[in-house]
């Protein structure tokens, strides 16, 4: 690794600490808690931490999970001190992760494909979609790529003009329509101009409206159907933002989303702002779907690949 790159990486490790900081402090003061005068892990000491995994948005099935793994441990060690639960269930967690048949991205390259690599972009409003998408944009430009946009949700105007202000700092083009017009119309647009001039990747926002799923399913079906007429295989991601300071109501959403359409990767936000981060490894777990980016952040730079192995050794650092 040369000097740059173990620079960037050091960086990179300190942004994803700093931004875990809060989950971090709210997941350890709570385990203290739990094992406050006991010297060895025990069945009080067990139902307690199945609560603090609880209350800190792991997910009541990934917790049953990570403690009947611990149960086990207990069982086969025949004693465990309390003194030894931080690492057991910073293991536990990892390797519950690591058997998810989903691998990590090691960075931001995109597969190689015929035409624009083509994203879709979905979720509710206010989940950090549009900043999440100009955020992807800026680290696919960084890689020498040559990215369009498009403003597929025609129904709000904030949703188009936030996007044409991130198409305007990383320097990109925009493509939008009136507002109210067509989603489909818009993604049919975008693909066509940049396949036109050749362009690498395209992402596309869509309108995050879960108040009647079956319009939104077949808005969203109708925007592929569209898209494929341009790129037969489009979109090749259909990825989701989630508001990670949200808890549980993002595995609501992730619920809903999944059922309206076939997503196949998973964005999680606003990480540094909230103590909620125990809802990446519950999502992760629960979905099967590879949680491919993490914002740590609100700098543009502060959208990372996700990292199983690094998300676990930030949280029990």
């Amino acid at each position: 690794m040369g000097i740059f790159s173990s620079i960037f990486s050091r960086e990179k490790k300190e942004t994803l600490d700093k931004g875990l900081e809060k989950t971090k402090q709210n997941l350890f003061s709570k385990i203290a808690r739990a094992v406050v005068g006991k010297s060895k892990v025990d069945d009080e000491v067990l139902d307690n931490l199945e609560e603090v995994l609880i209350t800190s948005d792991v997910g009541v099935d990934t917790t049953l999970k990570i403690i009947e793994r611990i149960e086990q441990r207990v069982e086969r060690d025949k004693y465990v001190s309390t003194d030894e639960l931080n690492n057991i269930l910073k293991d536990e967690i990892a390797s519950l992760l690591e058997e998810n048949n989903t691998t990590d991205e090691k960075d931001f390259s995109i597969p190689q494909t015929d035409g624009p690599y083509v994203i879709m972009v979905v979720g509710v409003n206010g989940v950090g979609k549009t900043t999440t998408i100009g955020k992807l944009a800026y680290q696919f430009q960084k890689l020498g790529k040559k990215v369009y946009l498009g403003a597929a949700d025609t129904f709000r105007a904030a949703a188009v003009d936030q996007l044409c202000i991130w198409g305007e700092r990383v320097g990109c083009p925009v493509i939008k329509q009136q507002m109210g017009s067509d989603p489909a119309s818009v993604a049919f647009d975008t693909l066509s101009s940049a396949k036109a001039n050749n362009a690498d990747v395209v992402i596309i926002d869509t309108a995050g409206r879960l108040h009647n799923k079956i319009n939104l399913m077949n808005e969203l079906s109708k925007i592929k159907q569209v898209m494929r007429k341009i790129i037969p295989n489009a979109p090749h991601d259909v990825l989701l933002v989630l508001d990670g300071s949200t808890g549980q109501n993002a595995f609501e959403q992730a619920k809903q989303f999944t059922k309206a359409t076939e997503v196949s990767s998973l964005a999680i936000t606003k990480l540094d702002g909230t103590a909620k981060g125990g809802v990446v490894i519950g999502i992760s777990d629960q979905f099967k779907i590879p949680v491919k980016y993490i914002g740590v952040g609100e700098g543009i730079d502060h959208l990372q690949v996700f990292n199983k192995r690094e998300f676990v050794d930030s949280l029990f650092k």
